[in-house]
């Protein structure tokens, strides 16, 4: 009996101390180089009719036509460990990111404010927010996007091992068009307000109505490529500067080109089961998929998103393939600031006109109203209620070896973007809208000026020279992150 007590000792003992080695060698791993880990977590309601909230105008699901993911990617240099999820959503709601963020650092250890959790801004998906009174297929929805968005962190990060990084980029310019135009003389339509801006959201394709476009394009692809230990793929996550397409089949729900993006990379890199690819939305709240001048034939339901995807996906295997080295020794950083900006407010004149409109209520009388009046209406008043005077929300900046990521919590104009990316001092920047939070959209001042959907109070929801606050705060993050 003394033997057998003695050897399980030691047996213990043993153990014990293999256990210590194991997790000594681990440590000794993520000082000498990179630990990644990626997972996606399916997140497709299963609760069905639910509404997809992209738009003005009641649009219900039934069904789910591709499925919707919560898709991350964690990556560690012994120091500082950083967790970035794209979610297939329209927009999440910093509650909903809050909550995910706290149930994923839990288990994970890591801190909140090292995560960057990003929507693709898929229009017909469905809302992740939810209250007491929302249908129950909604609020059944909002736990499993909160679970799923957690989990998909917690397993990626239960899959840490070593890796290397590279990023690469190339152009795909036929697929993003900005959608703000100057109109010929005479072909300008008044806004809901009854007032005229200077340029038109979605002008229609006539050259007897378009003259030029209001802002620029960015064509940039770009993508971090993750290998593990053998070289092998282990994941990839994407950025392209382009809205939704759209196109999908009625009623039903779908992850747009973002989802068959990732469905079609593995193929293009041969690579195994365990492997993740995610497109993330660049700044992209002026650019859009149509080809205002020309006349695009006819397309089946999600024919033009296959067609954006398989572009996509063959780009960003040319941006893949031009990357010399992947490399272990890239030191993370990521900082994180919160910013407060006032809402906007309407004038007296403004809230009486919006009063006036929604009394109008013979049909004929209606239909002489500007279009979406009574939508801008309804919004204008709602701003006029607004209890708060003013929204926080973070931006980030991240810093992966002489990389950088910017997060913004908006549907981010083009130009903001290119200018981040021009001004950054890093040798490439990626630019993520919809990051952490949408909070309407995120024009420059320059393009406030000229009015337009993407201006109007009501979808533009803070002070003008919100965005130059914003890129101001991320060129000093992303001095602090270079110089450290």
């Amino acid at each position: 009996m003394r033997l057998l007590m003695r050897f399980l000792t030691l047996s213990r003992n043993f153990a014990a101390a293999i256990i210590l080695l194991t997790t000594a060698s681990g440590l000794a791993a993520a000082d000498d180089g990179l630990l990644a880990g990626a997972a996606a977590v399916d997140i497709t309601p299963q609760e069905f009719p639910i509404n997809m909230p992209g738009g003005f105008s009641a649009n219900g699901a039934e069904k789910a036509h591709d499925p919707l993911h919560a898709r991350a990617l964690v990556i560690s240099d012994g120091s500082v460990t950083l967790a970035l999820v794209v979610v297939d959503s329209l927009g999440l709601s910093p509650a909903v990111v809050g909550e995910a963020k706290a149930l994923a650092s839990a288990e994970t250890g890591i801190p909140a404010e090292q995560m960057l959790i990003c929507s693709t801004h898929t229009h017909s998906g469905p809302p992740t927010d939810a209250s007491e009174s929302s249908p129950a297929p909604v609020r059944a929805y909002r736990a499993r996007a909160v679970a799923g968005i957690a989990q998909s962190m917690i397993d990626a990060h239960q899959k840490l091992a070593a890796a290397k990084l590279g990023f690469g980029e190339h152009p795909l310019p036929e697929e993003v068009f900005n959608r703000r135009w100057y109109l010929k003389e005479g072909q300008m339509p008044v806004n809901p307000f009854g007032q005229m801006d200077a340029v038109k959201m979605n002008p229609g394709t006539s050259p007897t109505v378009l003259d030029r476009p209001a802002g620029p394009t960015d064509p940039a692809l770009m993508v971090i490529s993750v290998v593990d230990a053998k070289q092998k793929p282990l994941a990839l996550w994407a950025n392209y500067a382009l809205h939704y397409v759209g196109g999908g089949p009625k009623g039903e729900i779908s992850a747009d080109y973002f989802g068959e993006f990732a469905r079609l990379m593995p193929s293009r890199l041969g690579a195994g089961e365990s492997f993740v690819a995610m497109m993330s939305n660049g700044a992209s709240g002026d650019i859009n998929n149509i080809p205002f001048g020309v006349v695009r034939p006819p397309r089946e339901p999600f024919e033009q998103i296959r067609i954006v995807a398989q572009k996509a996906a063959d780009t960003a295997w040319l941006a893949r393939s031009d990357i010399s080295e992947h490399r272990g020794d890239l030191v993370l950083g990521m900082k994180q600031r919160e910013l407060t900006f006032r809402y906007r407010r309407p004038t007296e004149d403004q809230i009486k006109e919006a009063r006036r409109i929604l009394l109008v209520s013979v049909p004929e009388e209606v239909a002489k109203l500007p279009r979406l009046a009574p939508d801008y209406a309804r919004r204008t008043l709602a701003a006029s209620e607004r209890k708060e005077e003013s929204l926080t929300t973070v931006v980030q900046a991240l810093r992966i070896g002489d990389h950088a990521i910017c997060g913004i919590p908006f549907e981010t104009l083009v130009e903001i973007g290119l200018d981040l990316k021009a001004r950054s001092p890093f040798s490439s920047t990626m630019v993520i809208g919809l990051a952490n939070a949408r909070h309407g959209y995120l024009p420059s001042p320059a393009q406030h000026r000229l009015g337009g959907y993407e201006t109007w109070l009501g979808t533009n929801y803070v002070e003008e020279d919100a965005s130059v606050m914003i890129t101001d705060a991320l060129l000093e993050m992303l001095g602090e992150l270079h110089g450290g």
